[in-house]
């Protein structure tokens, strides 16, 4: 099977301009709270959160630990249905888990007793796919995740990265128009993080569907999403949403997106010392009278 052809620009992302397929995967987070019962008090943990997610975007969620982001991505998948407010998918209220939304944890989670072919097959469970499409989707997938040759290996013959590849491709076989990530590369180390980082904005393209993932790496975000969820804690409530209006791929040190990841930075200090955020950085080009130590200057004053 040849790997298919990939434009070399995404432009920056337009939800009027997306293509056919990728007309399902909307997601509508309207005014959600989230309430735990700890030792009889309760204890919230999401505020109020509302904003929408359009078919075919990439939006990433980033916040101080405790603010809620792993929280709400499970409710999105549906693991948890007690919740204020209302989640969306496609239109229909989210109840209970979805093969349409597929979802992907900080740990890679393959059973160590399956080999890779076993362990993204695990998708078909309760299913009613024939087996011949089956084994024909599982392949596909496998080899769009680069693991090649590794169909018939346990997870402890795989290098981190390549056990998160494994299960990227057992969320993507059930073909969701929804990914959730939460935190996928947290536990790589850093050559290959942004190695999986190249292969996250690779599948985006070629499969064009809907991503959310939440990270703490502020840098992580600004490469991959066009948009940025920024939450507060305790409760977890937004604080901002930052547009990140630039093609794929993304050169890392360009000005533009420098200013916005300084932007996002600066705001986290603001946050730590409880401070109002910061005004979103401007849609700069590279020749603009605008850099990242702007955002230095402003808090200076």
């Amino acid at each position: 099977m040849s790997a298919p052809v990939i434009p070399l620009e995404r432009p920056p992302f337009k939800p009027e301009a997306t293509h056919s397929r990728q007309r399902t995967g909307g997601l509508e987070i309207a005014h959600v709270s989230k309430s735990f019962d700890l030792k009889g008090e309760q204890l919230r943990v999401l505020e109020d959160v509302s904003f929408s997610v359009a078919p075919g975007e990439f939006v990433a969620i980033v916040g101080a630990s405790g603010c809620g982001k792993s929280t709400l991505l499970r409710l999105l998948a549906g693991l948890d249905n007690d919740y204020e407010g209302q989640l969306l998918h496609n239109g229909s209220q989210i109840r209970g888990t979805d093969l349409h939304r597929g979802l992907v944890f900080q740990d890679h989670r393959l059973f160590p007793w399956l080999t890779v072919e076993q362990n993204v097959s695990l998708s078909f469970t309760n299913t009613d796919v024939p087996l011949a499409e089956r084994r024909e989707r599982v392949a596909a997938e496998i080899h769009r995740v680069g693991l090649d040759g590794f169909d018939h290996a346990y997870p402890h013959q795989l290098s981190g990265g390549m056990s998160q590849r494994a299960a990227i491709a057992r969320a993507l076989v059930s073909r969701p128009d929804v990914l959730l990530l939460d935190e996928p590369l947290g536990a790589l180390d850093a050559l290959t993080r942004l190695r999986m980082q190249q292969e996250l904005r690779r599948l985006w393209q070629e499969e064009g569907i809907t991503m959310v993932m939440v990270t703490h790496d502020i840098d992580e975000a600004v490469y991959l999403a066009d948009r940025i969820v920024v939450l507060e804690s305790r409760p977890g409530r937004i604080r901002r949403i930052q547009s990140v209006p630039i093609a794929h791929p993304r050169q890392r040190g360009r000005v533009d997106l420098v200013a916005i990841r300084d932007g996002l930075h600066a705001d986290f200090v603001q946050i730590e010392a409880g401070l109002e955020p910061l005004p979103a950085a401007p849609e700069v080009g590279e020749r603009a009278p605008w850099d990242g130590a702007e955002w230095a200057r402003r808090l200076a004053v």
